[in-house]
């Protein structure tokens, strides 16, 4: 599908740089206050694994994944925290701060007057957020190695599934953005947000909900991105973890292809 897309989109001669132009842009207007962005981006899962996942885990116990393997309650949140962190970070980055440069400082207006077309514009922003919230997931997976909460290796093959997570959340999230009207339009998506974070097997397995409400948990995009990093920190390897990643992937794709396509309509009217 994207092959078929794509090319309609954007000549990709030149594209990687072009993409990279924007992201180069984004990291020199914030230099001088990365590291104030990074704590704030990084504190806000460590607080909630210290939080939920030990305090409230020593009144819960162990907890059995669906394999039958037995997890300390830490253990079993801090997979679905670093999904969650994923998820917060590249819809923050690609929604209220995509949407401001677009709407309000017609940040891009300028841009296009440029070689680099809309795709590329849209590619270069995932990429810088994604190089934001690879730095909050690797700080996170080297919290979770020193708790004992998972190895140094299953921590190394997590990261790139957290980049993954980041992937098509911030390609989702930047396609939505483009139908925004208002910051008032940001409630809902805020809502919506906060409604996978609750229930998306972060705190309890998806066994635990009534068959009916356990399908929507398990249909829905964050439960996927938990299921493939909480099975990669702590589980065992099963076929399922190839459905986490077609799902993801898909995502990615698709949330490019919108993304891509309203830019050129809004920009070019």
């Amino acid at each position: 599908m994207v092959g078929l897309v794509l090319p309609r989109l954007v000549s990709f001669e030149g594209a990687p740089r072009r993409s990279a132009s924007v992201a180069e842009r984004n990291f020199t207007s914030l230099r001088s206050a990365y590291w104030l962005v990074f704590i704030s981006g990084f504190l806000e899962p460590v607080l909630y694994l210290f939080s939920i996942g030990v305090g409230v885990g020593a009144l819960v116990g162990d907890l059995a994944l669906p394999g039958g393997q037995l997890v300390s309650y830490a253990a079993f949140v801090a997979p679905a925290m670093l999904a969650s962190s994923a998820m917060t970070g590249a819809l923050a980055e690609t929604t209220f701060n995509f949407f401001g440069k677009m709407k309000y400082m017609k940040l891009y207006d300028g841009v296009i007057a440029t070689p680099v077309q809309p795709f590329e514009i849209a590619l270069g922003e995932l990429g810088w957020a994604m190089i934001r919230g690879s730095l909050y997931s690797a700080a996170f997976l080297v919290v979770m190695v020193a708790m004992d909460l998972t190895s140094a290796g299953r921590a190394l093959t997590a990261f790139p599934a957290a980049v993954l997570v980041g992937f098509a959340f911030g390609a989702l999230g930047m396609a939505v953005a483009t139908f925004m009207r208002s910051w008032q339009d940001f409630d809902l998506m805020g809502s919506a947000q906060f409604t996978l974070f609750l229930f998306s097997g972060t705190f309890v397995p998806a066994q635990a909900y009534p068959a009916l409400l356990r399908w929507m948990v398990e249909a829905s995009p964050l439960y996927r991105s938990v299921h493939l990093i909480r099975g990669v920190s702590v589980g065992v390897a099963d076929w399922s973890w190839l459905i986490d990643v077609a799902y993801l992937l898909l995502m990615t794709a698709f949330g490019l292809v919108v993304a891509g396509r309203r830019m050129g309509r809004l920009l070019y009217k």
